[in-house]
């Protein structure tokens, strides 16, 4: 672990950079510090999907897979506020995971941990009704205001701008939610729940 510690890179970049491209080569690991990266799918029409986020203490499943595969990147990634990531080159990588038994656990287990929950999601969205989906985002959300535009939501979701707005306002005439620009403030949490587990059977 000492000569992966000692080829490690200190790096901080500013929210809203890109941190890959689809289609890139993947020369680094890298290891967040503090601040969040969302990964995520653009489709040709200019449709943005949330893969998943990675945040303090992840890496990123993506950039595991294609280190491991040699695979070019297949999404792209954005800072969402400010990072700071330990940057391993790929050749570090490698090295430590032939001679570092504690380097390799941590790598797999993250990386199986990472990719189990980006499974998941991706179930939710094939499988899924949208209101479930949009209610379990609401309620998970920890609070009962969030301030989020709905264009941010059908990102998280994996939907439409505008499918994600009628929906909401659906919610709205029925008295779960209140809607004011940039806001979406829970009304009946107990409504959402079981919306969320009368969907889920």
């Amino acid at each position: 672990m000492m000569s992966l510690m000692e080829s490690a890179t200190l790096v901080n970049i500013p929210s809203g950079q890109q941190v890959f491209s689809s289609g890139a080569e993947c020369e680094n690991y890298l290891l967040l510090l503090k601040g969040s990266v969302k990964a995520q799918l653009l489709s040709e029409n200019g449709r943005e999907m949330l893969l998943y986020q990675v945040l303090p203490g992840d890496s990123c499943v993506l950039t595991t897979s294609c280190l491991l595969s040699g695979e070019h990147y297949p999404a792209e990634a954005y800072t969402e506020e400010d990072v700071s990531a330990f940057v391993i080159s790929s050749h570090a990588f490698y090295r430590c995971l032939e001679q570092s038994a504690f380097f390799r656990e941590f790598v797999f287990k993250n990386f199986a941990a990472r990719l189990s929950n980006v499974i998941g999601r991706l179930g939710e969205v094939v499988f899924e009704g949208i209101e479930w989906r949009l209610a379990k985002e609401l309620l998970n959300a920890g609070t009962d205001e969030l301030h989020i535009t709905h264009q941010e939501l059908a990102i998280k979701l994996g939907s439409a701008r505008e499918v994600i707005s009628r929906n909401l306002k659906q919610f709205e005439v029925k008295g779960w939610v209140k809607l004011s620009r940039g806001v979406v403030t829970i009304v009946d949490r107990e409504t959402l729940k079981r919306l969320t587990k009368t969907e889920s059977k």
